[in-house]
């Protein structure tokens, strides 16, 4: 299991682009945090999440 926002789930061995496809999510309008660290968007095809890990999600939002 890992910790994605603060959420328990079961994504070992997924990468980060397939859970973010999986979710909704619109890889071009989010930052990933993982274990402290910033992935680059253009790693997130290679980047697999392992047991223990802990990560954020954040979406961009624009306002006024």
């Amino acid at each position: 299991m890992i910790r994605i926002n603060g959420e328990e789930v079961d994504v070992l061995g997924m990468t980060i682009a397939e859970y973010l496809q999986a979710r909704g999510y619109r890889a071009e309008v989010v930052a990933v945090e993982l274990n402290g660290d910033i992935v680059p968007r253009e790693s997130f095809d290679a980047v697999r999440f392992d047991d223990g890990d802990t990560a954020e999600v954040v979406r961009f939002v624009g306002g006024g």
